[in-house]
C-alpha cells in the first residue's frame, strides 16, 4: 500500500542535498488496510511527510510508493488519477466558501462522475451521520470551526477512498464529536481503508492504541 525507502525531502535548494533536507532517510511500510498514528513535536516533519503522502510534493531523494504508484517517478496524469483514491482532512479545512455544505461534500463524487441521485442520497446520509443534517444549504463561513471540520471530514470520506490522511482532525471537535470521528475512521479501516492520522493529542492515542510513525527533527525514530 505505502512504502518509503530512504526518502528525503528538501525545500529551496532544488538538489536534494542533505543541508536542505527537512526529511532524512525515511523508511517504513504500511500494508493495505493498515492504521498508523503520525506523531512528533512541532517541527518534527509531520507536515512534510503528509505533503508527500497527499502527493503535494515529490521526494528529493529515495523511493516512495503510495497505493502501488511510485510517486518519485510517476507522471502528472498518474498522480491526478491517484489523488482520486486519497481522502484528505486538512487542518485548515480547505472548504470552498462559495459552495454550500452539501456541494462541498458532493464535489469528490461529482468529479468521479457519480449519478446525481446516488450523490444526493450518499451526501445526505453522511451529513446526517456527522450531525449536520440541518446545514446542507449553509455556506462554510457561517459555520463554527467544529462544524467546518466535520464538513471537511465528510468530504474526505464520502467516496470511500483507499487511503485517508488526516492532519489533526479532532483539533476543533469536542470530546463527543472526536469520539464519533474515531468511530467512523475505525469502521472505514475495518472495511479495508488505510488510515494515517497526525495528532498532538496523546490522550486520543492512548484511547485508541495503534502502531505509530514517530518523527523527530526530520527523522523516523519509531515505527510500531
Amino acid at each position: 500500500m505505502i512504502r518509503f525507502h530512504e526518502v528525503g525531502l528538501s525545500y529551496g535548494d532544488g538538489g536534494g542535498g542533505r543541508a536542505g533536507l527537512v526529511l532524512r532517510d525515511i523508511s517504513f511500510a504500511v500494508a493495505a488496510g493498515g492504521f498508523r498514528w503520525l506523531l512528533g513535536p512541532s517541527g518534527a516533519g509531520k507536515t512534510s511527510l503528509l505533503r508527500l503522502l497527499t502527493l503535494a510534493a515529490r521526494p528529493s531523494r529515495g523511493e516512495a510508493v503510495v497505493l502501488g504508484c511510485p510517486i518519485h517517478a510517476a507522471s502528472r496524469r498518474d498522480l491526478a488519477a491517484l489523488r482520486r483514491q486519497i481522502g484528505v482532512v486538512f487542518q485548515d479545512f480547505r472548504l470552498l466558501g462559495h459552495l454550500s455544505v452539501f456541494d462541498n461534500v458532493a464535489l469528490p463524487l461529482r468529479l468521479a462522475g457519480r449519478p446525481e441521485g446516488q450523490i444526493s442520497a450518499d451526501v445526505t446520509e453522511m451529513l446526517r451521520w456527522v450531525g449536520l443534517a440541518g446545514h446542507l444549504a449553509a455556506l462554510p463561513p457561517t459555520l463554527s470551526g467544529g462544524e467546518q471540520q466535520r464538513v471537511a471530514i465528510a468530504r474526505a470520506v464520502i467516496g470511500r477512498p483507499s487511503l485517508i490522511l488526516a492532519d489533526e482532525p479532532t483539533g476543533n471537535l469536542d470530546e463527543a464529536q472526536a469520539e464519533r470521528l474515531m468511530q467512523l475512521l475505525g469502521e472505514l479501516n475495518r472495511l479495508g481503508t488505510s488510515v494515517i492520522v497526525a495528532t498532538h493529542q496523546t490522550a486520543l492515542v492512548a484511547r485508541y492504541p495503534a502502531p505509530a510513525l514517530r518523527l523527530d527533527q526530520g527523522r523516523l525514530v519509531g515505527d510500531g
